[in-house]
């Protein structure tokens, strides 16, 4: 797998402090699992957060912490067996632990043209979603109200500023107005997170937009 278009460093930056959307950080997770140059900088970056924390002056703790922790400690805790879950090698593992199976397997929901996706159960207001968009399907016209994050993890689509295979990731912002299409042949899968409503260019996708959290 060649990977061309990588997590930029601000994205990287905030993954390692923790401070990114659970939608947004599964994204990424992802892409990290796929991609051996943005596994190296990440690790480069909590070393120099480890660092950091070495440095920091220590800060006093309540009175009683430690006696809490400890009783913790004591406690039994019953961990549900997981049933055996088919491998899925498009589901790298931080996204194989949120849909549970295989991406056949997931609740998918149409969205017209043979466009399907499902949308995952994160917290906070980034929604993230798998999207399945047939080959030689194109996506309406948008543009961004935030930021959205694409992971490929089958297949590919181009826009108007490239063209993005397996493991690729897009960041999309509000100056990107584009038309994502799949390119013929095999269907396109992809991972994807955002923190704002698209803006959509013409009347159906508007007018459907609300139902289906795009």
């Amino acid at each position: 797998m060649t990977i061309r278009h990588h997590i930029s460093d601000a994205l990287l930056t905030a993954y390692a402090a923790g401070s990114l959307p659970e939608a947004f950080s599964l994204v990424v997770a992802t892409h990290l699992s796929l991609c051996d140059d943005c596994r190296a900088r990440a690790a480069a970056l909590d070393a120099v957060g480890g660092r950091l924390m070495e440095e920091a002056a220590p800060v006093a703790l309540s009175e009683g912490s430690l006696a809490a922790v400890m009783s913790r400690l004591d406690r039994r805790i019953e961990v549900p067996a997981r049933p055996a879950r088919r491998a899925d090698p498009r589901a790298p593992a931080p996204l194989a632990d949120y849909v549970g199976g295989r991406l056949e397997d997931v609740r998918w929901r149409a969205l017209g043209g043979g466009v399907r996706q499902a949308i995952l159960p994160t917290g906070g207001e980034a929604i993230a979603r798998l999207l399945w968009i047939p080959g030689g399907q194109a996506v309406p016209d948008h543009g961004h109200r935030g930021m959205e994050l694409t992971l490929v993890l089958q297949g590919a689509f181009r826009d108007e500023t490239d063209r993005f295979g397996p493991g690729d990731l897009e960041i999309a912002d509000q100056e990107l107005e584009h038309t994502p299409a799949a390119e013929a042949g095999i269907d396109c899968i992809c991972l994807a997170a955002t923190d704002a409503p698209l803006r959509f260019n013409s009347f159906l996708p508007k007018l459907v937009q609300p139902f289906f959290r795009i």
